[in-house]
């Protein structure tokens, strides 16, 4: 089954996962979005997403692209814990529903400017993170909501019985512990110690 409205395409050297395709949401032709992060303003406010056929292990039985698409974007507004959206020239439940699982992707450049004093999970990851004494605490593997806040979950190299192994660390990302972030230098000062 071919849809005309994906037009083939390579994904963009910085593109990032921002979300999946759950279900249909109505009859005529929008899709429930189940984005990866809380904040979908960077999904609401590009027309053109980049799509992907869902993972192996989820897409059996799927036929509705094959390879990385673009597809324009029609309609999209927040809804409960998501977004719905809807693409040009899609406009029934069956084709809505075909696209169950396909994994939505948007170049980074494309990421409106995030307000001072906030970032995107995205560009936290890979970031070194020191306390205030200097001493390296990790790297940024990863980002937990908790609810209220978020928690960096960092990644160290640790020596156990005289073996080196990697260990886990978090820290919540909150002023109270947080000193400063420094994407240019790919830097986080924190408020930790290490037996925290």
């Amino acid at each position: 089954m071919s849809l005309s409205p994906f037009e083939p395409a390579p994904l963009p050297d910085d593109a990032i996962e921002l979300g999946r395709i759950q279900d249909a949401w109505g009859i005529k032709g929008w899709v429930r979005i189940q984005p990866h992060s809380a904040d979908t303003e960077a999904l609401i406010a590009s027309s053109t997403w980049f799509l992907q056929p869902p993972e192996a292990r989820f897409a059996r039985g799927f036929d509705a692209f094959a390879g990385s698409v673009r597809v324009q974007v029609a309609e999209i507004k927040p809804h409960a814990d998501g977004a719905v959206a809807r693409f040009e020239s899609v406009d029934d439940r069956n084709t809505a529903e075909a696209l169950k699982g396909v994994r939505i992707y948007l170049p980074r450049s494309a990421f409106p400017k995030a307000p001072e004093g906030e970032y995107y999970w995205v560009d936290l990851i890979g970031l070194a993170v020191f306390n205030r004494e200097g001493k390296p605490m990790g790297v940024v593997r990863d980002l937990m909501p908790t609810g209220p806040h978020s928690v960096l979950v960092l990644e160290f190299s640790d020596t156990v019985d005289g073996k080196p192994q990697l260990a886990e660390r978090m820290i919540p990302f909150v002023d109270a512990y947080v000193d400063s972030v420094d994407l240019q230098a790919r830097r986080i000062t924190v408020d930790w110690q290490s037996d925290y």
